[in-house]
């Protein structure tokens, strides 16, 4: 039954929505961030909270693309262990943060479960659980037994699962809005309706930012553009190989409690909503439009590429025109490609739909028919090794990135926020950086994607 309170568009409202252009806009800042994503206002807050003076251009809606449109998930268990450090420490702040805030987000701290369909999963999760000791998690794998203690659902052919209680989730199209708007009350300028075009340089270093309403002057910029980074450094003539997919989610009306947290099966993820329904979404399929990025970056992502093959559909149509008519670089002085799209609003999978509605039916039987209120898709950005990338571009000194975070960065958000804050101001950096430089790509040093699970 549909709760008539809750609207039908509560999570597409956060990009459907007029776009809003700034009242003014200021001459100057000590650092500039494009992108009002996940990463971009986690790094403006934490900027604002030292007292830096932080604007954050976006050209669209904050979280309108996929910081929030993922799946809500704050997990710890199954990252690469580079990510780690900066996903711990982001789960950190995700507990305190309402409370930092003084606004709800819909966080629960109620696990996240992988489930495992042969013995060769459970061995990679016992694997895994190695990994989890040497950070102190308190993951562990669980038998089918224990599995249907935690979730009501029909688990045939299921081996168990690998499960970390301190894992959680949180509203995505809550929690990007609220954290802007509290580096707002600490400082920040937050603007949206504001496009970057581009950058200039006097003595070869960042001295403005050139948005569609004018200049910025700034020595220290970091882009944090999601989908759009790579185009916007290739404009720079900074080369970031970045590709794109799309991952189709949806979300029932409220529903009987029949798992608490968050739950991964090959046919389908699930986690609770703070509004009584379920996010959902495949639990194996991925779409991958076809690009000339693709064939550009091709070489670097074959690894990642062969390791997700059962994962991706993928396909050629009307994305490989829409890239290729994008001209490398633009005059700074009229329209740019990111005033043209305000928001990347990706069409959802029908096929994956009728998909997420039969799975959901067969795994969890208390949910058949229960109805699917609204759908939606979002770009998430991926590297070649499924890592971020972070750090200084080597050709323009000033300049520095954060993309690549390949579906993971709403839980590891503020995380990267904090440990960009400090990289950016030279303060006490807990976090080491250096394994997400983007020159990995490009100094030798082999490319081995992160795991999948």
């Amino acid at each position: 039954m549909v709760d008539e309170k809750i609207p039908n568009d509560i999570v597409a409202g956060t990009w459907s929505a007029p776009v809003r252009s700034p009242p003014s806009l200021p001459s100057k800042a000590d650092l500039l961030i494009i992108g009002g994503g996940i990463v971009g206002v986690s790094t403006a807050w934490f900027l604002a909270r030292q007292g830096i003076d932080v604007v954050l251009c976006e050209k669209g809606h904050i979280a309108g693309e996929q910081s929030g449109r993922n799946w809500g998930w704050i997990r710890q268990q199954g990252r690469d262990p580079r990510e780690l450090p900066m996903m711990i420490e982001s789960s950190h702040i995700f507990a305190k943060l309402e409370e930092q805030i003084g606004e709800d987000i819909g966080f629960r701290r109620s696990g996240c479960l992988y489930t495992a369909t042969s013995e060769k999963d459970m061995q990679r999760y016992h694997d895994w659980v190695e990994t989890a000791r040497e950070f102190e998690l308190d993951t562990r794998v669980i038998d089918a037994d224990t599995l249907s203690d935690l979730a009501e659902g029909v688990w045939p052919g299921i081996y168990g699962a690998m499960y970390t209680p301190s894992d959680g989730f949180a509203e995505p199209h809550k929690t990007g809005p609220a954290i802007a708007r509290a580096a707002q009350r600490a400082g920040a300028k937050v603007l949206t309706g504001c496009a970057v075009r581009g950058i200039e340089l006097s003595a070869g270093r960042v001295s403005s930012v050139i948005t569609e309403h004018g200049p910025i002057q700034t020595s220290l910029v970091l882009c944090a553009a999601g989908a759009w980074t790579s185009m916007f450094c290739r404009s720079l003539g900074v080369e970031v190989p970045q590709l794109k997919v799309r991952g189709t989610v949806a979300r029932t009306a409220s529903a009987a409690n029949i798992v608490s947290g968050a739950l991964w099966h090959k046919k389908i993820g699930i986690r609770r909503r703070d509004d009584g329904g379920y996010t959902v979404a495949h639990g194996s399929i991925l779409d991958h439009d076809i690009t000339p990025s693709t064939f550009r970056y091709a070489p670097k992502f074959i690894k990642a590429l062969m390791q997700e093959l059962e994962v991706l559909r993928i396909r050629i149509g009307k994305d490989f025109f829409t890239e290729l008519a994008i001209p490398r670089k633009w005059s700074l002085d009229e329209p740019s490609p990111f005033e043209k799209v305000r928001v990347l609003n990706p069409e959802t999978n029908q096929t994956v739909l009728d998909e997420i509605r039969v799975s959901l039916d067969e795994v969890f039987p208390q949910l058949k028919g229960v109805e699917i209120v609204e759908s939606w898709a979002g770009m998430v950005e991926t590297s070649p090794d499924v890592v971020p990338m972070i750090g200084e571009a080597a050709e323009i000194p000033g300049f520095h990135i954060a993309t690549g975070f390949s579906g993971h960065g709403f839980g590891i958000g503020p995380g990267a926020g904090k440990a960009l804050a400090a990289m950016l101001t030279g303060t006490d950096q807990s976090v080491d950086l250096s394994p997400f430089r983007l020159n990995r790509f490009y100094d030798g040093s082999p490319i081995r994607p992160g795991s999948s699970i």
